[in-house]
């Protein structure tokens, strides 16, 4: 269910332009609309739900509450199988999760649809109202699957206040540092547990151990079924705790292991005889290395597939044919260090804008609510966290440690959680996008996760909206740190600034090690432009401290600015006048079209 469909509808026409506009930015899968484009004919919705319900992951409908209430009443089963419903109004004001707020997603859903619609998520229930985790549903964003455990009994101990015991086997163990998650509690009344072994208790299933698979040709389905389905109960290990299958890419093609893979939901990741071969293995066979010019297909995939600093769990095993079957199979399990499904994680670069929580992008903030984690320097995430909820972590970094704080945020992704790592302004813009990407890319493609970037405003917008309208005219942003950019790299820049004659932006302008570069950009720029230009220092732009004053370049107070500052520097043709700087869109003489 949770790859399967979110499909929006209406119950009139008034709402089909909030739900195009979710359909375009990725929210729901599917638009669905009456056949006279206006009007939903007797029946229509019923029959779209009833032959859509079971298969499907949410609804997100707008219209009545008591309207939708009724309309899926015949459709309800169960809270182990039925979706999700979020009701919205027609302006998105408002997302209320209607059914399946826990185990299907229905709170997380509203929050996030809320979010891309500057909108308030209507949440009644008790873990949200009282500021606990929603147990039964906040592994989902961890890249965890859950167990049929008794989760109505814990849900409704967890409401009463009794104590609770977490246990930690496997897995990120980060989860314990959610409120109330702490292990151990003295006189625990309930139980509830992350790791790969199948357990009758409330159990969450990190995705840490991977099945490696090697058959010979056209090998009987039932045969690789039995073959898996063996060795996993052998070990104990819950289905659920699978991330995925793996074998040689000779077996990329074979038709039993892609409908094995199909069957369980499972990637299948297959390698070159090349990547398997120097994988040291306990069992390695002469004959399948003669055969596939590796000596292990079983044990060593599943090594691979598993990430760094993964262990064998269980040993290949043999399955042959039984009657009515033809081929053989081995599968061998490889248990992840904490846990790796780069398939099931997303990495979002977040621009958070100048730092005011009205300047984030509803993009922006959709992308914060799907996360787990978030990941970013300290200030920056101050500036959030009215917008964290207590299932969500956050992962301060030092302001020098960019790096780091990439290759942090990339693991937690490739391990299968949704994590947001954080810049202030625009994170394509002096920010940590191009970091995080470069490090991406140098993964391998199967074991990249999903990686979107979000807009954000960066400082140079805001300063020049607070200054009038300075960048009407062809710009360019220098920084001044040479911390990443050799200083003659930086004056190359200045001077070709001031030759063009642009706008210019000055970042990271000056600092307690950095004292001087500012005066030498001021040397530069007078040499192409008047003394008079006019010239914006912008401090602490969208917070509290906030402030915005005009100069001229010839008299430019140096001694003010510092790493919070952003310096706007006009060209020949910017004016200051009533307290507005302002450049003309063309140069005197030039016929504005």
């Amino acid at each position: 269910m949770n790859d399967s469909l979110i499909w929006g509808f209406s119950l009139s026409a008034s709402g089909l332009p909030l739900l195009r506009r979710l359909l375009q930015s990725g929210e729901i899968d599917r638009l669905a609309s009456p056949a006279d484009g206006n009007h939903w004919g007797p029946g229509e919705l019923q029959a779209l739900l009833e032959a859509n319900w079971s298969t499907s992951r949410a609804f997100v409908a707008v219209g009545a509450c008591g309207a939708i209430t009724r309309l899926i009443a015949p459709q309800l089963e169960s809270k182990a199988s039925d979706p999700a419903v979020v009701v919205l109004d027609p302006s998105g004001r408002f997302a209320i999760p209607l059914l399946g707020g826990h185990g299907a997603g229905g709170e997380a859903l509203a929050q996030t649809l809320a979010a891309r619609c500057q909108g308030e998520a209507v949440i009644t229930g008790a873990a949200h109202g009282e500021g606990r985790v929603a147990l039964d549903s906040f592994g989902q964003a961890w890249g965890w699957r859950r167990n049929n455990g008794p989760w109505d009994a814990l849900m409704k101990a967890a409401a009463r206040g009794e104590a609770l015991e977490a246990q930690h086997l496997q897995g990120n163990s980060r989860w314990q540092e959610l409120p109330g998650l702490a292990p151990g509690a003295e006189a625990a009344t309930q139980r509830i547990s992350v790791g790969v072994g199948a357990d009758p208790g409330c159990r969450w299933h990190p995705p840490s151990v991977w099945l490696g698979m090697g058959c010979e040709r056209n090998t009987s389905l039932s045969l690789l079924e039995r073959c898996c389905d063996q060795l996993i109960a052998q070990h104990q290990i819950a289905p659920e705790a699978i991330a995925g299958l793996a074998s040689a890419d000779r077996k990329a093609d074979e038709p039993a292991l892609l409908a094995l893979a199909k069957q369980r939901g499972w990637p299948l990741r297959c390698f070159s005889a090349e990547r398997l071969a120097p994988v040291e293995v306990p069992n390695p066979s002469a004959v399948v290395a003669a055969e596939l010019g590796t000596a292990s297909v079983a044990e060593a995939s599943a090594l691979l597939a598993a990430g760094p600093e993964a262990t064998l769990l269980a040993e290949k095993q043999i399955s042959r044919a039984e009657a009515g079957e033809q081929g053989a199979a081995t599968a061998a399990l490889a248990l992840a260090a904490s846990q790796w499904a780069p398939h099931r994680g997303q990495l979002h670069l977040i621009g958070s804008g100048p730092g005011r929580l009205d300047l984030l992008t509803p993009d922006a903030k959709a992308a914060l609510s799907q996360s787990c984690v978030w990941v970013g320097y300290g200030l920056y995430l101050d500036l959030l966290e009215p917008l964290r909820r207590p299932d969500q972590l956050r992962s301060d970094g030092q302001l020098t440690q960019e790096r780091e704080r990439c290759r942090q945020a990339l693991r937690l992704a490739c391990e299968g959680q949704t994590v947001s790592l954080v810049s202030s302004g625009d994170s394509g813009i002096y920010g940590m996008a191009g970091l995080a990407l470069e490090l991406w890319l140098e993964l391998d493609p199967l074991d990249r996760p999903g990686f979107e970037v979000h807009p954000g405003i960066s400082a140079l917008q805001v300063a020049a909206a607070r200054a009038g309208a300075p960048l009407m005219h062809d710009f360019c942003t220098i920084s001044l740190s040479d911390r990443l950019t050799p200083w003659e790299v930086i004056e190359k820049r200045l001077v070709a600034a001031a030759a063009g004659d642009f706008v210019v932006a000055l970042y990271n302008p000056r600092s307690k090690g950095r004292d001087w570069q500012l005066e030498r950009a001021q040397q530069l720029l007078l040499a192409g432009r008047p003394a008079s230009t006019p010239v914006v220092l912008a401090r602490q732009l969208g917070r509290p401290e906030e402030q915005v004053t005009l100069h001229e370049l010839g008299g430019l107070p140096i001694e003010q600015v510092d790493m919070l500052t952003l310096v706007l520097i006009g060209n020949s043709s910017s004016r200051a006048e009533d307290g507005r700087m302002v450049t003309p869109r063309g140069y005197p003489g030039a016929e504005l079209q």
